[in-house]
């Protein structure tokens, strides 16, 4: 079964103005699309990778052909890490995380600030393209970042994602253009923390 582009259930212009219409528009439709577009033809034919999930992919690279494995490393991870992504972002959510969740944040990073000020420090210094990710990693939280579309189920990260953030150039150029920092401490104010909490939950 081929992998489909998941909609969005909120209208393109509902985090401005911390993402422009136009920025969720082309990294939604465009971006997006052509990962799923490009996974589904590369394992074309491969009819023991059509019937996996995207993150089952990812977590066992080893298992694609090596043909088609860089494709599929980069194109399924794309389509994972989005996925996620857009669930995470909601106009007017609440600003800080709570319970269980806030406690293990506090006890690892300091404070909320002090994680704030780490996770952004972690998505300014990732060189080019990639992600930073609050992550389960050996029963704790921690912060790392992947390049490119790599995700932190893959072998070699070991982790469980809670969150991210994609610090692609087109995730936030059309509004910070080379100022990255300030798409990163902007973020905050459109990023689902109930989400979050679920994903926290589950991890």
């Amino acid at each position: 079964m081929a992998f489909e582009l998941p909609p969005l259930t909120y209208p393109a212009s509902a985090l401005e103005p911390t993402i422009d219409a136009k920025t969720m528009e082309i990294h939604h439709d465009k971006h997006h699309a052509a990962y799923v577009n490009n996974l589904n033809n590369a394992i074309k034919g491969h009819a023991d990778l059509e019937s996996k999930s995207a993150v089952d992919l990812i977590k066992n690279l080893s298992a694609v052909p090596e043909a088609i494995r860089t494709a599929v490393r980069n194109n399924a991870g794309g389509h994972v890490n989005h996925t996620l992504f857009w669930t995470l972002l909601i106009p007017g959510g609440s600003k800080a995380p709570t319970g269980k969740l806030a406690d293990e944040i506090k006890a690892k990073f300091g404070s909320f600030d002090d994680f704030k000020a780490t996770f952004e420090d972690a998505g300014v210094k990732r060189f080019g393209s990639g992600w930073v990710w609050l992550v389960k990693k050996g029963g704790s939280l921690d912060i790392i970042s992947t390049p490119n579309q790599d995700n932190p189920v893959m072998a070699e990260y070991g982790a469980i994602p809670i969150f991210g953030n994609d610090v692609w150039e087109h995730a936030y150029y059309l509004n910070y253009q080379n100022r990255r920092p300030d798409y990163l401490k902007a973020w905050w104010n459109v990023l689902n923390w109930d989400e979050v909490a679920r994903q926290y939950e589950q991890a």
